[in-house]
């Protein structure tokens, strides 16, 4: 909901720092893979209850998340193979977060960790069979021209879900009413995409 006017802001920064990774002959699939490989060790750190380096390793991950999408238009390298990787690497990071908190105090997370996980299948599958349709149909991206895939739009996106992984690592205390909120958010975000998804892909059949 929140990406179309963050993203006006956003990119801007992320195309100078894209400008000068490309001086280093730094590639985009190589910012994917460090990113991962750094928002990654927030699910032992999460565990710990090391909240603050979680929250770092969150909030670098996501930089270089947009970082190496804006690398690819600079250098003009985008790719399916890039957008791929790239999406896929997102959400076993999302869940790996989740995770983290589900093991940090079980008792008090889990269900809310494992309702969190329920919700992001919902959207995570709705965000890409709708992709796989719209590729099939040559849909455009009227709103998301920076998405290497048709980026289906919902209540909860790319901004949204930064802003509660962050909260839950300031207010980790709160993380099963946090998440119960974020996950009541998701799924209401899954319902919109099948119903908006449906009726589009319908009109498109003879």
């Amino acid at each position: 909901m929140l990406d179309r006017w963050s993203m006006r802001w956003v990119q801007p920064p992320l195309a100078r720092l894209a400008m000068r990774l490309a001086q280093w002959r730094i590639t985009p699939n190589q910012v994917t893979l460090v990113g991962f490989v750094i928002g990654m060790l927030a699910l032992p750190l999460l565990a710990m209850q090391a909240y603050a380096a979680a929250l770092g390793a969150i909030l670098v991950n996501r930089v270089l998340d947009g970082v190496d999408g804006a690398l690819a238009r600079h250098t003009q390298t985008s790719s399916d193979a890039g957008g791929f990787l790239d999406i896929t690497l997102d959400f076993v990071f999302y869940a790996a977060v989740v995770l983290g908190f589900g093991l940090a105090d079980p008792e008090s997370n889990a269900l809310a960790a494992a309702l969190l996980l329920f919700a992001f299948m919902g959207t995570g599958s709705s965000f890409l069979a709708f992709a796989i349709m719209a590729a099939k149909h040559d849909i455009e991206r009227p709103r998301f021209t920076h998405k290497a895939f048709y980026y289906l739009d919902g209540l909860t996106e790319g901004t949204e879900t930064i802003l509660a992984l962050v909260a839950f690592c300031l207010w980790p205390r709160h993380f099963a009413l946090l998440a119960i909120v974020f996950a009541t958010a998701c799924l209401m975000t899954t319902v919109t995409r099948l119903w908006g998804g449906y009726r589009t892909l319908r009109l498109l059949e003879p």
